[in-house]
């Protein structure tokens, strides 16, 4: 609780809303999830998931965060950096946060958590010794509610009503404006659009009796009569008896009913609604498998654009969270925790074997770092130096083995 919050308390000030519950305030709805959209429809992260094109958005996004490795690294004078398995918190960011969930796992629900969620993601830090932190605890929003304070400079946090010191807990933010919507909350009028088309189609095609045509009775028909006929066409074209041949009687005409302007553009309409869901998580429409508009390009490319444009910035956020509240402001001088990408920017075979022969040519990599990073390959002695084997006279076909030629060759009479 910050010094204005405590003055207030102390003082007996309080902020009293003018709201009721007659007449709610836009802030209601969005608390509890309930803001109604244009269409008609409630959306919540839970409803948003149902939709197809945000379920693959946010599942690009949090498994692609879920399966990069994690690791803590040690910042090196030169400016370099190298893996710090010893560091306690490598085997908990790198394996497992706790004993029953595994880190890609973790990572992946958290993720998803800070894209669906008001607010984003919480996962609360059990320390021990001194403040160490021991397990990493994601708290799941359909059982642990976080409620978030941000009238002041500095947010505060209460878990299940009680309040819990922000340094115990892990939040991934929310990529939203506002925060108390979520990126769900902002564009649901988007994800409400494609709900009802989804719904539509649902009913549309789900008992297989649409009124593509009109059935006609002649004379005097009551009610009953219409009831019989109504009931004996949809036993016999409704269901999995549908497009099956109809038999109508002597007395009765069938009219067929052509498609008119919105039922022709009822699949570009779903075109544009998968379009927006994209723009709003930010995913490139062919990772929502939306193909048709798309140009042909390399795997590399279409990696290289879904890490810059959706990925990236989650990462950075997610990082630097993690350094901010397991990594102490001694060891943040001296550690560094980052997601290793470099599986986006692989590219074929050959390709890849001809950039990091380059790089070992140019000294930029010694040949055991570039069998490490391209291949995953184990080093071999003698594979540390920093030379280019094409030219160096050190190399063992190189200037030395035509010297030893050349005295040979000498010793010929």
């Amino acid at each position: 609780m910050s010094i204005a919050s405590r003055l207030k308390s102390l003082l007996g000030i309080e902020t009293k809303s003018s709201s009721g519950v007659s007449s709610p305030e836009a802030w209601l709805f969005d608390l509890f999830g309930a803001t109604p959209t244009l269409a008609g429809v409630v959306v919540t992260p839970h409803s948003a998931m149902t939709c197809a094109p945000v379920a693959c958005a946010v599942r690009s996004i949090s498994e692609a965060a879920g399966s990069l490795p994690l690791h803590v690294y040690k910042k090196l004078p030169d400016g370099g950096k190298e893996k710090a398995t010893d560091h306690p918190l490598y085997k908990l960011l790198h394996d497992a946060p706790n004993t029953w969930a595994p880190a890609a796992l973790f990572r992946t629900q958290l993720m998803a958590d800070a894209l669906l969620q008001p607010h984003g993601s919480f996962a609360l830090i059990n320390r021990v010794d001194g403040g160490k932190p021991a397990e990493l605890l994601r708290l799941d929003p359909q059982t642990q509610s976080v409620a978030v304070d941000t009238s002041d400079v500095e947010p505060t946090y209460k878990l299940n009503g009680r309040e819990i010191n922000g340094a115990d807990l892990i939040h991934i933010p929310t990529p939203a404006y506002d925060a108390r919507k979520g990126l769900v909350g902002e564009g649901r009028n988007a994800i409400a659009l494609a709900l009802v088309l989804e719904r539509h189609a649902s009913r549309l095609f789900g008992n297989m009796a649409r009124p593509s045509g009109v059935l006609s009775l002649k004379g005097n028909v009551t009610e009953a009569t219409l009831k019989a006929a109504k009931a004996a066409w949809q036993a016999s074209q409704g269901g999995d008896n549908g497009g099956g041949t109809a038999v109508i009687p002597s007395d009765a005409s069938w009219e067929p009913r052509a498609f008119n302007s919105v039922d022709s553009q009822f699949l570009e309409m779903r075109t544009y609604a998968v379009a927006e869901i994209a723009r709003l998580f930010r995913v490139p429409l062919h990772m929502l498998m939306q193909v048709d508009r798309a140009t042909p390009r390399s795997i590399e490319s279409i990696g290289q654009e879904f890490l810059s444009q959706a990925l990236l910035p989650r990462l950075k956020s997610f990082e630097q969270e993690l350094e901010l509240k397991l990594l102490t402001p001694e060891e943040r001088a001296q550690y560094a925790i980052e997601f290793n990408i470099d599986g986006f920017a692989r590219a074929d075979l050959l390709a890849r074997a001809q950039a990091l022969s380059a790089t070992v040519s140019a000294r930029i990599l010694n040949p055991n770092e570039a069998r490490q990073i391209g291949f995953g390959l184990p080093a071999y002695e003698g594979g540390d130096v920093f030379e280019n084997f094409n030219t160096s006279s050190a190399h063992a076909g190189g200037a030395l083995n035509s010297g030893s030629a050349n005295d040979n060759q000498k010793e010929v009479p």
